[in-house]
């Protein structure tokens, strides 16, 4: 019944933005004739990863995000910093990414079994749909065709949302890249899986005002989630690592918007949902269930995201390792 209901999904949210992606020139079938392996590869690699390492899923679907979000989705957060220049993901908001070396592993088959073939920027979209999928969460079709940039700037994550952004800052962010104010609650959701270091969220347990005392707390969450969390994170704190949907943090569902709902949600960037009215009544809406249309939502919304700004046809290049431009 599971599998009948994430095919649907996938189904109906295909002709809900094929339009959209037809101007984009990413196509379902782009490597039919010159890798029809691919997804059964990058699948095949991720499943044997995850089952080794369940909690690079949440990392590797954040990795996505933040590539998607800092010069379309490119590949630009893969590449490595040189002698003359910081790359992305050396800049502080990428500084606790993790799966690097298995995007490289993966990469290292796809070359085998298809040389100079597929780009880092579609294995990264193939990479974060099935650690999704293989978290118990949707699928979805990967439109694929993405080239891989060669430039890649840490200045340039100044356009990632940080985690203390309000709902202002969140809704220009999104809109720079074409996403709507749903793709961003929805989007959110994808912090049900995965971790986060306390020096993302200490500020709202000690300092939110800028007083450093037990007093200064952020009033949007909730004292005992608080009294919790100081158990485990101090103000100065830069490597203790928490669930940032406690007890499902391995599976993808709607547990994130039962804690948003109580005030529960990590990061201010949570909190804010609640500030506007249509992102508020989704969370209220999805806290109580509703997980099949949840899941159909989020399958549209990375469909949404995997197109921000991407590199076709000449433009850009296939690089043979993720790491370095050829």
């Amino acid at each position: 019944m599971a599998s009948r209901t994430l095919f649907l999904c996938s189904l109906q949210v295909a002709f809900v933005i094929l339009f959209g992606l037809a101007e984009a020139q990413l196509q379902l079938n782009f490597y039919s004739k010159t890798c029809p392996n691919v997804e059964d590869i990058v699948r095949k690699e991720m499943s044997e990863i995850l089952s080794i390492a369940p909690s690079l899923a949440g990392p590797i679907l954040r990795m996505h995000f933040h590539d998607c979000f800092v010069r379309g989705c490119d590949g630009s957060v893969l590449i490595d910093s040189t002698k003359n220049n910081t790359a992305e993901k050396d800049a502080p908001p990428n500084q606790t990414l993790r799966g690097f070396n298995a995007l490289e592993r993966i990469k290292r088959k796809l070359e085998k079994a298809c040389p100079d073939t597929v780009s880092c920027a579609d294995l990264l979209a193939i990479a974060a749909r099935d650690a999704v999928l293989l978290s118990k969460g949707p699928t979805w079709p990967v439109w694929l065709g993405r080239r891989d940039g060669r430039v890649s700037m840490a200045k340039e994550t100044k356009q990632l949302p940080p985690p203390t952004a309000n709902f202002t800052q969140l809704t220009q962010m999104f809109g720079a890249k074409g996403l709507s104010i749903k793709d961003l609650v929805v989007l959110s959701a994808g912090h049900t899986i995965g971790t986060s270091h306390c020096q993302s969220f200490s500020d709202r347990l000690y300092n939110f005002t800028g007083k450093v005392n037990l007093n200064d707390i952020d009033p949007l969450l909730d004292t005992q989630y608080i009294s919790r969390l100081r158990t485990r994170c101090t103000l100065t704190d830069n490597t203790t690592i928490v669930e940032m949907d406690p007890g499902s943090f391995k599976t993808f569902d709607t547990s994130y918007y039962k804690l948003v709902a109580k005030g529960r949600g990590l990061f201010h960037s949570d909190a804010s949902l609640l500030a506007n009215s249509f992102t508020k009544d989704y969370v209220f809406k999805h806290a109580n269930g509703l997980q099949s249309e949840f899941f159909q939502d989020f399958a549209a919304s990375m469909i949404n995201m995997g197109n921000v700004q991407v590199l076709t046809g000449n433009q850009g290049e296939i690089r043979k390792k993720c790491y370095v431009v050829n």
